[in-house]
């Protein structure tokens, strides 16, 4: 919930920044189309690499609809080429349709299924980004761009991408790369003790998170989760396995774990999801990604909510849609929400790449994570790459030596270091 104070920070700005946008209004200038960028958080300069041939314009933050009505609408207008991006809903409600009035292309803007080492909550740079003209892919309420693919692409007639699909499903699984990457390999067989029987994973999610309050009707908390896996399988071991964010301590939980230490096994540390599927049975979870990668590996899946991998035959459902109407295999479902739906981008060399060369790079970079230890988790990863492998010729990875042959390109006033 937003603060009062901060809406009435916000509400002091504005005439300001109103009367401000109204005097400096530049002509238009004709230089690259124009890219505007609203809900972007301030770091998320990496965009500027996403489109070097595109002139990128932040909207601040907290825009006001008066503040965009007033300062950005003739902005956009005035240029035919201009295009605008959201990232999620951070943007005004009403960006959406004011593109749709004026044929202006609109999409929305979230991180892929393959992102990075670290958490994206500690500013780290994505590797894959999803883009989607018609809603973020966790709404659960209408279709989204990967909702047609998954519903409408002949993967049947396409058995290139299934073969491509497969193997790589098969190099994920062995290199065991998640979403985040950051996570302790460790032995669970010490966390998780003796298997005697069926075992259960929940996996946590932040409470607060939109895939959650869009991708499910009924607000269920992480301890709803733990609860209804408890009673559906009585005997069986419950192991919780909080969420990075809540166990790094950037995300405030809703729900207070102790409350259901007495009927789980709660993940105190912030082990690998690849460690911690290991001697599984069944997994359940509201909407979380995490469901997915377990399908992968062949487990029991139940999702409470309507994530973009439910409905397609392959998960236990406790909110279908009627929208999927086909059944899909792992490999084909895949193939859509990795293969055609995201973008991948290697924020070193600044080029576009295929999921082969991002999984490839993954794998480079959360070794050098691991090499770096701590101090990887406190500068950005270019930086940290930079100062790893500058200075040492012995290492010659296609990831070093595109380290040494790049220049991170930074904005005037943009801190190398994260902010405490």
């Amino acid at each position: 919930m937003v603060k009062a104070t901060t809406i009435l920070a916000e509400a002091a700005k504005t005439p300001f920044r109103v009367i401000g946008g109204i005097v400096s209004r530049p002509l238009p200038k004709r230089g690259n189309p124009p890219l505007f960028l609203f809900g972007f958080a301030a770091w998320k300069t990496f965009m500027y690499d996403w489109f070097p041939d595109r002139e990128i314009v932040f909207a601040p933050t907290g825009l006001w609809p008066i503040e965009f009505d007033i300062n950005w609408k003739w902005r956009i207008l005035s240029d035919r080429r201009a295009e605008v991006m959201a990232w999620q809903y951070k943007g005004l409600p009403q960006l959406k349709n004011f593109c749709a009035r004026n044929n202006i292309p609109f999409h929305y803007v979230e991180d892929g299924f393959i992102r990075s080492v670290s958490l994206g909550a500690l500013e780290t740079p994505p590797i894959s980004l999803a883009f989607d003209r018609q809603d973020m892919y966790f709404n659960a309420n209408g279709p989204t761009d990967l909702e047609t693919i998954l519903s409408t692409h002949d993967f049947d007639g396409d058995g290139d991408l299934q073969l491509r699909a497969k193997a790589l499903i098969e190099k994920l699984l062995s290199t065991g790369l998640s979403k985040y990457n950051s996570g302790a390999d460790v032995a669970v067989e010490e966390l998780y003790g003796p298997k005697a029987g069926k075992r259960i994973l929940v996996i946590g999610q932040v409470e607060r998170d939109a895939s959650i309050a869009y991708g499910s009707r009924e607000k269920y908390s992480n301890n709803d989760l733990v609860r209804l896996a408890y009673k559906e399988n009585p005997g069986a071991q419950i192991i919780y396995k909080p969420h990075p964010e809540v166990l790094q301590g950037t995300a405030e939980p809703m729900s207070d774990p102790n409350l259901v230490r007495d009927i789980c096994t709660i993940l105190e540390e912030n082990i690998s999801l690849s460690e911690s599927f290991r001697t599984i049975d069944h997994v359940y979870t509201i909407t979380s990604l995490s469901g997915f990668e377990a399908l992968l590996r062949g487990l029991k899946v139940t999702t409470l909510g309507c994530p973009f991998y439910s409905g397609w035959g392959l998960t236990d459902d406790r909110q279908p849609t009627n929208r999927r109407k086909r059944k899909l295999t792992i490999e084909q479902l895949f193939a859509g929400a990795y293969v055609l739906y995201p973008k991948y981008f290697d924020p070193v060399a600044k080029e576009y790449i295929d999921i082969e060369q991002a999984i490839e790079l993954l794998v480079e970079m959360r070794a050098a994570y691991t090499v770096l230890g701590k101090d990887l988790s406190n500068v950005h990863l270019m930086d940290a790459l930079t100062k790893a492998v500058g200075d040492d010729v012995s290492l010659q990875t296609p990831l070093a030596n595109s380290v040494r042959g790049s220049r991170v390109r930074r904005l005037p006033n943009e801190p190398s270091v994260r902010a405490p």
